[in-house]
Protein backbone atom coordinates (compact mmCIF):
# COMPACT_ATOMS: atom_id res chain seq x y z
CA UNK A 1 0.00 0.00 0.00
CA UNK A 2 1.34 3.30 -0.54
CA UNK A 3 3.69 2.54 -3.38
CA UNK A 4 3.95 4.14 -6.38
CA UNK A 5 3.13 1.85 -9.45
CA UNK A 6 6.01 2.44 -12.32
CA UNK A 7 6.61 1.32 -15.99
CA UNK A 8 9.37 1.18 -18.03
CA UNK A 9 9.24 3.11 -21.52
CA UNK A 10 12.16 3.24 -23.52
CA UNK A 11 15.22 4.75 -22.84
CA UNK A 12 13.84 7.84 -20.45
CA UNK A 13 13.97 5.47 -17.40
CA UNK A 14 10.70 4.80 -15.38
CA UNK A 15 7.24 6.53 -15.05
CA UNK A 16 4.86 6.82 -12.48
CA UNK A 17 0.86 6.67 -13.33
CA UNK A 18 0.76 9.56 -11.58
CA UNK A 19 3.54 11.21 -14.30
CA UNK A 20 1.62 9.25 -16.95
CA UNK A 21 -2.04 10.86 -16.40
CA UNK A 22 -1.94 13.10 -14.00
CA UNK A 23 -3.41 10.94 -10.99
CA UNK A 24 -6.37 10.62 -13.49
CA UNK A 25 -8.06 7.64 -15.32
CA UNK A 26 -7.24 7.40 -19.00
CA UNK A 27 -9.91 8.52 -21.11
CA UNK A 28 -12.38 5.48 -22.38
CA UNK A 29 -12.88 5.36 -25.94
CA UNK A 30 -16.50 6.16 -26.86
CA UNK A 31 -17.14 2.65 -28.41
CA UNK A 32 -16.08 1.03 -25.76
CA UNK A 33 -18.20 2.71 -23.61
CA UNK A 34 -21.81 2.26 -25.50
CA UNK A 35 -20.45 -1.20 -25.77
CA UNK A 36 -20.36 -1.81 -21.67
CA UNK A 37 -24.11 0.56 -21.52
CA UNK A 38 -25.46 -1.91 -23.43
CA UNK A 39 -25.03 -4.58 -20.48
CA UNK A 40 -26.71 -1.90 -18.27
CA UNK A 41 -30.67 -1.81 -17.87
CA UNK A 42 -31.89 0.99 -19.98
CA UNK A 43 -33.73 3.30 -16.66
CA UNK A 44 -30.21 2.74 -15.16
CA UNK A 45 -28.28 4.01 -18.11
CA UNK A 46 -31.09 7.08 -18.33
CA UNK A 47 -31.04 8.35 -14.63
CA UNK A 48 -27.83 7.13 -13.14
CA UNK A 49 -25.04 6.89 -16.32
CA UNK A 50 -26.03 9.64 -17.61
CA UNK A 51 -24.87 12.10 -14.96
CA UNK A 52 -21.94 10.64 -14.92
CA UNK A 53 -20.05 13.27 -17.08
CA UNK A 54 -20.23 14.84 -20.06
CA UNK A 55 -18.96 12.12 -22.29
CA UNK A 56 -21.44 9.35 -20.91
CA UNK A 57 -24.14 12.35 -21.27
CA UNK A 58 -23.86 12.72 -25.21
CA UNK A 59 -23.36 9.34 -25.69
CA UNK A 60 -26.74 8.46 -24.06
CA UNK A 61 -28.03 11.11 -25.94
CA UNK A 62 -27.11 9.61 -29.35
CA UNK A 63 -29.19 8.08 -31.72
CA UNK A 64 -26.82 5.37 -32.53
CA UNK A 65 -26.92 4.31 -28.90
CA UNK A 66 -30.52 3.83 -28.70
CA UNK A 67 -30.93 2.63 -32.58
CA UNK A 68 -27.94 0.21 -31.57
CA UNK A 69 -30.17 -1.10 -28.10
CA UNK A 70 -33.05 -1.28 -30.00
CA UNK A 71 -31.32 -3.25 -33.24
CA UNK A 72 -29.56 -5.99 -30.15
CA UNK A 73 -33.12 -6.36 -28.19
CA UNK A 74 -35.19 -6.86 -31.25
CA UNK A 75 -37.17 -4.06 -30.93
CA UNK A 76 -38.35 -3.19 -34.13
CA UNK A 77 -40.16 0.01 -34.90
CA UNK A 78 -42.71 1.23 -37.08
CA UNK A 79 -41.39 4.32 -38.36
CA UNK A 80 -37.43 4.37 -38.51
CA UNK A 81 -36.84 7.90 -39.33
CA UNK A 82 -36.56 8.81 -35.36
CA UNK A 83 -34.23 11.83 -33.93
CA UNK A 84 -32.56 10.70 -30.89
CA UNK A 85 -35.23 11.25 -28.61
CA UNK A 86 -37.76 9.40 -30.54
CA UNK A 87 -35.43 5.86 -30.23
CA UNK A 88 -35.28 6.55 -26.60
CA UNK A 89 -38.51 6.92 -26.01
CA UNK A 90 -39.32 4.00 -28.19
CA UNK A 91 -36.94 1.55 -26.41
CA UNK A 92 -38.18 3.00 -22.80
CA UNK A 93 -41.39 2.39 -23.56
CA UNK A 94 -41.46 -0.98 -25.24
CA UNK A 95 -39.73 -1.92 -22.29
CA UNK A 96 -42.18 -1.18 -20.19
CA UNK A 97 -45.11 -2.12 -22.29
CA UNK A 98 -47.72 -4.91 -20.75
CA UNK A 99 -51.24 -5.23 -20.18
CA UNK A 100 -52.46 -3.02 -17.75
CA UNK A 101 -55.58 -5.08 -16.81
CA UNK A 102 -55.32 -7.64 -14.01
CA UNK A 103 -56.99 -10.89 -14.64
CA UNK A 104 -57.85 -9.92 -18.62
CA UNK A 105 -58.56 -14.28 -19.12
CA UNK A 106 -60.38 -15.10 -16.21
CA UNK A 107 -57.63 -17.55 -14.54
CA UNK A 108 -58.92 -16.29 -11.35
CA UNK A 109 -62.28 -15.90 -11.33
CA UNK A 110 -63.75 -12.06 -11.09
CA UNK A 111 -60.41 -10.87 -9.37
CA UNK A 112 -59.43 -7.46 -10.39
CA UNK A 113 -63.03 -6.60 -12.12
CA UNK A 114 -66.05 -4.34 -10.71
CA UNK A 115 -69.20 -5.75 -11.78
CA UNK A 116 -71.41 -3.05 -12.57
CA UNK A 117 -74.24 -5.23 -13.82
CA UNK A 118 -74.98 -8.19 -13.32
CA UNK A 119 -78.43 -9.56 -14.22
CA UNK A 120 -80.38 -12.48 -15.67
CA UNK A 121 -78.41 -15.46 -14.23
CA UNK A 122 -75.46 -13.57 -13.65
CA UNK A 123 -72.06 -13.47 -15.19
CA UNK A 124 -70.09 -16.99 -15.33
CA UNK A 125 -66.88 -18.47 -16.29
CA UNK A 126 -66.43 -21.19 -18.46
CA UNK A 127 -63.46 -23.06 -20.28
CA UNK A 128 -63.73 -23.33 -24.09
CA UNK A 129 -61.47 -23.28 -27.38
CA UNK A 130 -59.64 -19.67 -28.64
CA UNK A 131 -57.20 -18.83 -31.03
CA UNK A 132 -54.63 -18.85 -28.33
CA UNK A 133 -54.13 -21.37 -26.94
CA UNK A 134 -52.65 -19.35 -23.93
CA UNK A 135 -56.40 -18.43 -23.06
CA UNK A 136 -58.35 -21.29 -21.40
CA UNK A 137 -61.43 -19.57 -20.29
CA UNK A 138 -64.04 -16.76 -21.20
CA UNK A 139 -66.48 -14.23 -19.12
CA UNK A 140 -69.71 -15.27 -20.51
CA UNK A 141 -72.87 -13.51 -20.03
CA UNK A 142 -76.75 -13.80 -19.31
CA UNK A 143 -80.26 -13.17 -21.05
CA UNK A 144 -80.25 -9.69 -19.50
CA UNK A 145 -77.25 -7.02 -18.77
CA UNK A 146 -74.11 -8.23 -17.63
CA UNK A 147 -71.38 -5.55 -17.65
CA UNK A 148 -67.54 -5.40 -15.90
CA UNK A 149 -65.17 -3.18 -15.00
CA UNK A 150 -61.90 -2.14 -14.60
CA UNK A 151 -60.08 1.22 -13.11
CA UNK A 152 -56.52 1.57 -14.12
CA UNK A 153 -54.44 4.07 -12.15
CA UNK A 154 -51.59 5.32 -14.43
CA UNK A 155 -49.03 6.56 -11.80
CA UNK A 156 -48.84 3.18 -9.55
CA UNK A 157 -48.47 1.55 -12.73
CA UNK A 158 -45.32 3.51 -13.07
CA UNK A 159 -46.74 6.20 -15.99
CA UNK A 160 -46.49 9.62 -14.24
CA UNK A 161 -47.59 12.92 -15.19
CA UNK A 162 -44.69 14.04 -17.44
CA UNK A 163 -44.80 11.01 -19.27
CA UNK A 164 -48.34 11.08 -20.12
CA UNK A 165 -48.59 15.18 -20.34
CA UNK A 166 -45.48 15.90 -22.44
CA UNK A 167 -44.47 12.43 -24.27
CA UNK A 168 -48.44 11.10 -24.55
CA UNK A 169 -47.63 7.52 -25.77
CA UNK A 170 -50.22 5.88 -27.80
CA UNK A 171 -52.79 3.89 -25.45
CA UNK A 172 -53.70 0.72 -27.05
CA UNK A 173 -56.76 -0.99 -26.34
CA UNK A 174 -58.00 -4.92 -27.34
CA UNK A 175 -60.79 -6.83 -26.65
CA UNK A 176 -62.06 -9.84 -27.76
CA UNK A 177 -65.68 -11.23 -27.95
CA UNK A 178 -67.12 -14.25 -29.42
CA UNK A 179 -71.30 -14.75 -29.67
CA UNK A 180 -72.75 -18.71 -29.07
CA UNK A 181 -73.90 -20.06 -32.68
CA UNK A 182 -77.44 -20.87 -31.32
CA UNK A 183 -78.04 -17.79 -29.79
CA UNK A 184 -78.32 -14.00 -30.93
CA UNK A 185 -76.22 -11.78 -28.60
CA UNK A 186 -75.16 -8.28 -27.81
CA UNK A 187 -71.66 -6.73 -27.32
CA UNK A 188 -71.04 -3.26 -25.81
CA UNK A 189 -67.33 -1.81 -25.12
CA UNK A 190 -66.32 1.46 -23.29
CA UNK A 191 -62.79 3.10 -22.43
CA UNK A 192 -62.59 6.11 -20.95
CA UNK A 193 -59.40 8.17 -20.44
CA UNK A 194 -59.73 10.34 -16.97
CA UNK A 195 -58.58 13.35 -15.39
CA UNK A 196 -57.00 13.18 -11.08
CA UNK A 197 -60.31 13.89 -10.45
CA UNK A 198 -61.89 11.04 -12.62
CA UNK A 199 -63.52 13.12 -15.09
CA UNK A 200 -63.99 11.98 -18.72
CA UNK A 201 -61.08 13.57 -21.20
CA UNK A 202 -61.48 11.48 -24.21
CA UNK A 203 -63.66 8.42 -24.51
CA UNK A 204 -63.63 5.59 -26.93
CA UNK A 205 -67.38 4.04 -27.03
CA UNK A 206 -68.73 2.03 -30.52
CA UNK A 207 -71.91 0.92 -31.53
CA UNK A 208 -73.25 -2.36 -29.75
CA UNK A 209 -72.49 -4.85 -32.01
CA UNK A 210 -75.13 -7.06 -32.56
CA UNK A 211 -75.32 -10.67 -33.49
CA UNK A 212 -78.68 -12.81 -35.30
CA UNK A 213 -79.59 -16.20 -33.95
CA UNK A 214 -77.62 -19.03 -35.94
CA UNK A 215 -74.04 -17.23 -36.79
CA UNK A 216 -70.78 -18.40 -37.42
CA UNK A 217 -69.71 -18.24 -33.60
CA UNK A 218 -66.21 -16.59 -34.79
CA UNK A 219 -64.49 -14.58 -32.40
CA UNK A 220 -63.64 -11.29 -33.37
CA UNK A 221 -61.32 -8.35 -31.74
CA UNK A 222 -62.32 -4.64 -31.04
CA UNK A 223 -59.34 -2.80 -31.17
CA UNK A 224 -58.73 1.07 -30.67
CA UNK A 225 -55.69 3.63 -30.38
CA UNK A 226 -55.60 6.80 -28.47
CA UNK A 227 -53.42 8.87 -29.85
CA UNK A 228 -53.08 12.88 -28.91
CA UNK A 229 -55.45 13.20 -26.24
CA UNK A 230 -54.35 16.21 -24.30
CA UNK A 231 -52.50 16.27 -21.08
CA UNK A 232 -54.07 15.31 -17.79
CA UNK A 233 -54.96 11.58 -18.48
CA UNK A 234 -53.99 9.62 -14.55
CA UNK A 235 -56.33 6.83 -14.84
CA UNK A 236 -58.01 4.74 -17.36
CA UNK A 237 -61.65 2.83 -16.70
CA UNK A 238 -61.95 -0.33 -19.38
CA UNK A 239 -65.60 -1.52 -18.98
CA UNK A 240 -67.32 -4.41 -21.27
CA UNK A 241 -70.51 -6.59 -21.73
CA UNK A 242 -73.53 -7.70 -23.11
CA UNK A 243 -76.46 -9.99 -22.71
CA UNK A 244 -77.99 -12.73 -25.03
CA UNK A 245 -81.09 -11.33 -27.01
CA UNK A 246 -83.75 -13.69 -26.56
CA UNK A 247 -83.80 -14.27 -23.56
CA UNK A 248 -83.01 -17.67 -22.56
CA UNK A 249 -82.46 -19.07 -19.05
CA UNK A 250 -78.50 -19.65 -18.43
CA UNK A 251 -74.87 -18.29 -19.90
CA UNK A 252 -76.07 -18.35 -23.65
CA UNK A 253 -74.83 -14.29 -24.20
CA UNK A 254 -71.68 -12.97 -25.71
CA UNK A 255 -68.81 -13.99 -24.34
CA UNK A 256 -65.26 -12.08 -23.84
CA UNK A 257 -61.57 -12.45 -22.87
CA UNK A 258 -57.99 -11.55 -23.28
CA UNK A 259 -58.72 -7.75 -22.99
CA UNK A 260 -56.12 -5.61 -22.92
CA UNK A 261 -54.98 -2.07 -22.21
CA UNK A 262 -51.30 -1.09 -23.43
CA UNK A 263 -49.00 2.01 -23.02
CA UNK A 264 -47.34 2.19 -26.20
CA UNK A 265 -44.78 4.07 -28.30
CA UNK A 266 -46.16 7.24 -29.78
CA UNK A 267 -47.05 6.85 -33.35
CA UNK A 268 -46.06 3.13 -33.77
CA UNK A 269 -49.79 1.88 -33.58
CA UNK A 270 -51.92 2.26 -36.88
CA UNK A 271 -55.36 2.76 -35.25
CA UNK A 272 -57.77 -0.32 -36.98
CA UNK A 273 -61.30 -0.80 -36.17
CA UNK A 274 -64.06 2.24 -36.60
CA UNK A 275 -62.31 5.86 -37.37
CA UNK A 276 -61.66 7.14 -33.92
CA UNK A 277 -62.34 10.94 -35.58
CA UNK A 278 -66.08 9.63 -34.71
CA UNK A 279 -65.68 8.35 -31.48
CA UNK A 280 -63.49 10.69 -29.78
CA UNK A 281 -62.60 14.19 -29.80
CA UNK A 282 -58.38 14.64 -30.38
CA UNK A 283 -56.65 18.15 -29.57
CA UNK A 284 -53.93 19.04 -32.46
CA UNK A 285 -50.69 17.37 -32.10
CA UNK A 286 -48.03 18.80 -30.15
CA UNK A 287 -44.10 18.63 -30.86
CA UNK A 288 -41.91 16.60 -28.64
CA UNK A 289 -39.71 17.25 -25.82
CA UNK A 290 -36.14 17.17 -26.32
CA UNK A 291 -34.53 14.37 -25.19
CA UNK A 292 -32.71 15.97 -22.30
CA UNK A 293 -35.99 16.79 -21.17
CA UNK A 294 -37.17 13.30 -21.60
CA UNK A 295 -34.30 11.86 -19.56
CA UNK A 296 -34.64 14.78 -16.59
CA UNK A 297 -37.94 13.85 -16.19
CA UNK A 298 -37.91 9.94 -16.92
CA UNK A 299 -38.96 8.68 -12.88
Amino acid sequence: MGQQISVECGESGPHTYEDTWGGQLPPIPDAVLEEVFYFIPGQDVVCVCRLVCQQWKEIVDSTSYWKGRCRREGLKPYNHNKPAKGWCQFYILSKRRQNLLKNPKADGGFSGWQIISNEGDKWKIEPGPFPDERVQKYFVTSYSSCIKSQLIDLSEEGYGPYLMDEIQPDIVISDWYSPRWDCGSQYEICVELLNRKQKIINRFRPNRVVFPQWNEMQWQQMTHVFRDYGPGVRFIRFTHGGQDTQFWAGWYGIRVTNSSVEIAPPGEMEPPGPDPSKCCDCPPKREGMQNSEFHKNFK
